[in-house]
């Protein structure tokens, strides 16, 4: 796991005699694992509303640490509901398997150091006609806006017409995007070119690319538009998170109204989308075949699909989609001649007008999981820790 804090030793000398009650605000946090496995870069989310503050405290100056080591974690405020104050604290434990840790808040010294670069960002990236693109230290992804779409439709030359899922493919764990663009801004095609961080190489098109969305009717699917409006909740350390808005789209006389709420955390490999969506009781999420020569694994009873590259750009790349147990209820290897049509779907029940699944990718060059093998044993253990959550309980 990255550095947690950078602070001097009389900082640290002036935190450890400061346990006691004058800087705690008396909130113990349990997170307990049940699995037999390790578990690491999962987040955990402490809700203002869940704590009892005392009137005078400010929860934008707490911090966490280890009871037991007194070791300070590395976290992140979020604003989510945009109203000017934070009302979630992010981190990430450590555990071991079959085990519990206790954390403490406490009221955070001024001159306390945090490791806050923003590893997990996203924005809107007007110099690129309108893409939106988010990443952390492990992956990269990036849709496209309407004046793309808008350039498709006027036949002018440089648009996008998609609402699939393109893959940014990095093997650095610092941020990336804002330096390709800017290079690519004086140099067109730059990040086509891997120059030692990685490229963007991954074709998408009309596809679903990495688990963009799309629904069944008979035996077509029929896909959105590009998204028309975006809205940026956090960057930071842990996590950052975005709402991307589509107007209301046609499947064969369906009218689908679609909302994609999606976050990206530290060293995962997968982004979470929560779609808001009207219209259908399926939603079916894919992944790209490309030219079809890569290997397809269902694996629907654990919760996921994968699509296996081996001879992709001379290397090999793994993309697949996870879901929680219970909402994948069929998978479809979908081949058609229509040009970027041809994906692997997974099939997922929409309860409430809401389906929440993650997706993803490895390549091999990251050294992350090189082979099939190691990116399914990835998949699986993935599958298990999104149905076994690690356990919070707040203690007086």
């Amino acid at each position: 796991m990255k550095t947690n804090i950078l602070f001097s030793c009389a900082i640290a000398a002036a935190l450890l005699s400061s346990c006691g009650k004058q800087d705690s605000t008396s909130n113990i946090i349990t997170v307990k694992n049940t699995l037999d496995v390790s578990r690491s870069f999962e987040t955990v989310e402490i809700l203002k509303s869940d704590l009892q503050l005392d009137p005078t405290q400010d929860f934008e100056r707490l911090a966490i640490r280890d009871v037991e080591s007194k070791t300070v974690m590395v976290s992140q405020f979020v604003d989510q509901d945009l109203d000017g104050t934070s009302d979630v604290l992010l981190f990430q434990p450590e555990l071991s398997a079959q085990s519990e840790k206790q954390f403490e808040l406490f009221v955070a010294d001024a001159n306390l150091v945090q490791d806050t670069t923003a590893y997990c960002y996203s924005r809107f990236v007007p110099e690129r006609t309108d893409d939106y693109t988010w990443e952390n230290n492990r992956v990269g992804f990036r849709t496209y806006g309407p004046v793309a779409q808008k350039m498709i439709e006027d036949s002018i030359p440089g648009g996008t017409l998609s609402s699939g899922i393109d893959a940014w493919l990095k093997k650095v764990d610092y941020p990336i995007i804002n330096n390709w663009y800017a290079k690519n801004d004086k140099d067109p095609g730059y990040y086509h070119i891997d120059h030692g961080e990685g490229l963007d190489n991954f074709h998408v098109g009309s596809s679903r690319g990495v688990g963009g969305s799309a629904v069944k009717v008979d035996t077509s699917y029929y896909i959105s538009k590009n998204f028309t409006d975006y809205k940026t909740i956090t960057t930071g350390p842990i996590r950052t998170s975005f709402v991307l808005h589509y107007a209301d789209w046609d499947a064969n006389g369906k009218m689908i109204s679609e909302e994609k709420h999606i976050s990206l955390d530290y060293g995962s490999n997968f982004s979470r989308f929560e779609i808001h969506v009207e219209g259908t009781d399926v939603l079916s999420i894919g992944l790209t075949l490309h030219d079809n020569l890569g290997t397809i694994t269902e694996k629907v009873d654990e919760g996921w699909i994968s699509y296996w590259e081996s001879e992709y750009f001379d290397s090999e790349l793994g993309t697949a989609v996870v879901a929680p147990k219970g909402v994948m209820t069929a998978s479809d290897y979908y081949v058609t001649d229509l040009t970027d049509r041809s994906n692997l779907y997974a099939q997922l029940k929409v309860n409430d007008n809401k389906v929440v699944y993650y997706a993803g990718f490895a390549w091999k060059e990251s050294q992350q999981y090189p082979t099939k093998a190691s990116w399914e044993a990835y998949l699986s253990e993935f599958s298990q820790k999104i149905n076994a959550p690690l356990e919070v309980t707040y203690n007086k």
